[in-house]
C-alpha cells in the first residue's frame, strides 16, 4: 500500500498514467498469463441481451427498463492506480447488473455523511412518508436493514411484489422474518431502497452521484444509471425517475470499465480523491462490516470475510459484483483494483489466484 504522501490520481477521463508492470512491481509473463486466462473464460450468455431476459422463467418476468446487447470480455488492472494492463474494450458502456448496488449504497453513503439520514439504525419510517413503512412490519426497518437485504419488507414495488425475485428464494406464501434476523437477495427491495433515498434527497439519485462522486473522479459523462418506465414518482411538483439497483428487470448503472476502475479506486483510497474525501472514513467501516446472518456480505459490497468468497485473494478484499460476472475487485493488501465485465463466473477465483501470482 501506498503512503498517503505519495499517492497518484489519473486526471480526467483517459488522462491516466499507463505503467508497465515491472514498474510496479508485476511480473510481466505472469500478468499475460492472467489476462489470456480471463479473455479464453468469457460468460455463455449471449451477446442478444434480448435473449437472454427471454429466458428467464421467474412469474413476475416482465422487463419494464431498458436494456442493452452486451460488449465481448474485457477488463482493466490498477496498481498503485497507474493502469498496468488493458483488455478489450474498456471504454464500452455496458449493462453492469447488480454491481450498480453498491453505486446505490454509495448514495446512501453520502446522505449519511451529509446528515440526511441522521443514524443507519434510525428507521426508515422516520424519513419516508409514502406509505411504503406504515404497516407494522414494515415500520421496524431501519436504512441498515435494506443496506444489508435484511429487511424483509413487504409490499410491491413499480409492480413487481417483494417476493418477484427468485434469488431471495421466497414464494408468496413464506412467512416474513423480523427485519435483520435473514438475509434475502431481493431486487424489488433493493429498488424501495432507491426510492426511499431519492425521497431523501428530493433529487435523481443519478444527479447526486455525478455531483458528488463521478464529476470529483474525473469520470467520463457516458455512464448512465436508469429507472423503469412506471417508477416515476412527483417530488416538489417535478417529476422523477427512480432508479434500479441492477439490472434484473432492465435498467441499473450502464457504465464503461475505465469508469468502474475510477469509482474502484475512490474506495481503494478509503474514499479520497486528491484533496477531498469525498466519502467518509466512518462509512468506509460501515460498508465494509460483516452483516450478522451473511458474513460475505456488507452495505451491498461483498466481502472476503475467511476467505468464503473468493479463496484465491485476501481477506481484507471487497467487490461490487453483478451478474454476467460483472466484477471490481478492490484488494486493498496489494494495492490493486481489478475490474473484469463478462467473465464466467466460475473462473473468478482463479483469475484472482493468477493476478496474484504476478504481483512480486
Amino acid at each position: 500500500m501506498q503512503s498517503d504522501n505519495n499517492v497518484y490520481y489519473p486526471g480526467p477521463w483517459d488522462d491516466w498514467e499507463r505503467r508497465k508492470p515491472q514498474q510496479v512491481g508485476i511480473n510481466a509473463s505472469r500478468l499475460d498469463e492472467a489476462i489470456d486466462f480471463c479473455i479464453a473464460h468469457e460468460t455463455t450468455w449471449p451477446t442478444d441481451m434480448a435473449a437472454h431476459f427471454q429466458e428467464s422463467t421467474e412469474s413476475h418476468n416482465q422487463v419494464i427498463g431498458p436494456i442493452k446487447d452486451r460488449g465481448k470480455i474485457n477488463g482493466l488492472i490498477l496498481r498503485h492506480g497507474y493502469i498496468v494492463a488493458e483488455w478489450g474494450d474498456t471504454k464500452r458502456v455496458d449493462m453492469t447488473f447488480s454491481v450498480s448496488k453498491s453505486y446505490l449504497s454509495t448514495t446512501a453513503g453520502l446522505a449519511l455523511d451529509r446528515g440526511l439520514i441522521k443514524d443507519v439504525h434510525d428507521k426508515v419510517k422516520d424519513y419516508v412518508h409514502d406509505g411504503g413503512f406504515d404497516s407494522p412490519h414494515n415500520a421496524k426497518i431501519a436504512w441498515h436493514h435494506l443496506l444489508q437485504q435484511t429487511s424483509e419488507w413487504e409490499g410491491t414495488l413499480w409492480d413487481k411484489p417483494h417476493y418477484a425475485d427468485s434469488q431471495g428464494g421466497q414464494e408468496p406464501d413464506t412467512a416474513l422474518q423480523e427485519p435483520g434476523d435473514v438475509y434475502a437477495y431481493n431486487d424489488v427491495r433493493v429498488n424501495r431502497l432507491a426510492l426511499s433515498l431519492l425521497r431523501v434527497w428530493r433529487k435523481p439519485l443519478p444527479q447526486v452521484l455525478n455531483d458528488e462522486v463521478m464529476d470529483p473522479i474525473g469520470a467520463s459523462n457516458t455512464w448512465q444509471w436508469h429507472g423503469y418506465r412506471n417508477s416515476w414518482v412527483t417530488i416538489h411538483g417535478l417529476q422523477m425517475q427512480s432508479v434500479s439497483g441492477g439490472g434484473h428487470w432492465g435498467g441499473g448503472v450502464w457504465i464503461s470499465t475505465q469508469d468502474h476502475a475510477r469509482f474502484g479506486y475512490l474506495f481503494l483510497r478509503r474514499g479520497r480523491w486528491q484533496e477531498k474525501q469525498i466519502l467518509s472514513k466512518r462509512w468506509l467501516n460501515l460498508m465494509t462490516t460483516p452483516c450478522t446472518v451473511k458474513p460475505d456480505y456488507g452495505y451491498m459490497w461483498w466481502l472476503n470475510t475467511n476467505r468464503q468468497l473468493f479463496p484465491s485473494a485476501p481477506e481484507t478484499s471487497f467487490y461490487a459484483l453483478g451478474a454476467g460476472r460483472n466484477m471490481i475487485w478492490i484488494d486493498p493488501e496489494h494495492d490493486l483494483v481489478v475490474v473484469v465485465r463478462w467473465l464466467d463466473s466460475e473462473h473468478a477465483d482463479e483469475l484472482m489466484k493468477r493476478v496474484l501470482a504476478a504481483v512480486t
